[in-house]
């Protein structure tokens, strides 16, 4: 390994490449287990496992390296809506977010809400609730209650021919932990759903 540290981009590169190796099975955990659950491992052979676990060990590698040379876990994309766009941060789904990454979040969190309601005004709102299985429909005020109990937001949305959903992440503790309630309580996310009136959301 070189002197240089690597950057964002080149550890997300790694990651991909590292990824593609573990899937065509050029690398394996070969000291990977069976979960000890009966019914997860009747479908998940042996070297599925050492596959995934491979991936897991090396991802975890580059979660220290990212520590040790602080090296953040933020990518900046743009999302167009309605004619208007805003650019805003993200802790990439591979990488972990830095101290300083969560307090990028947080600051980027007043003009992601105000880009929210600009583009949604008019539309009919859902909270996302029993682990996204089913949507219970809110008011613009109910938003401001939760978004002022969260720390940081991302957005994101699906567009397909007349159909048009938004989604809010409203989130909490590490981006990497509050997705699927893996940190709860201490990480989380509350997701809300806008959509055309009339619709439902279907993400």
């Amino acid at each position: 390994m070189s002197n240089n540290i690597y950057t964002t981009k080149e550890l997300i590169e790694i990651l991909a490449q590292e990824r593609q190796a573990c899937l065509m099975g050029q690398r394996l955990n070969l000291t990977a287990e069976a979960s000890g659950n009966p019914l997860i491992d009747r479908f998940l052979k042996s070297e599925g496992a050492q596959k995934f676990a491979a991936y897991q060990d090396f991802k975890e590698t580059i979660h220290r390296y990212q520590r040790e040379n602080d090296v953040s876990g933020i990518v900046w994309r743009q999302v167009a809506v309605k004619g208007k766009t805003l650019r805003m941060p993200e802790v990439d789904a591979q990488l972990i977010a830095l101290p300083s990454d969560i307090e990028t979040l947080k600051a980027a969190k007043p003009s992601i809400l105000a880009f929210w309601y600009e583009v949604t005004a008019g539309m009919d709102l859902y909270l996302s609730v029993n682990n996204g299985k089913d949507f219970r429909s809110i008011s613009p005020a109910d938003v401001g209650r939760i978004s002022q109990r969260t720390e940081w937001a991302g957005l994101c949305n699906f567009e397909k021919s007349d159909f048009l959903e938004i989604i809010l992440q409203l989130g909490w503790g590490k981006p990497e932990e509050a997705v699927y309630k893996r940190g709860w309580p201490t990480s989380g996310s509350e997701y809300i759903h806008a959509v055309k009136p009339g619709n439902r959301p279907i993400c």
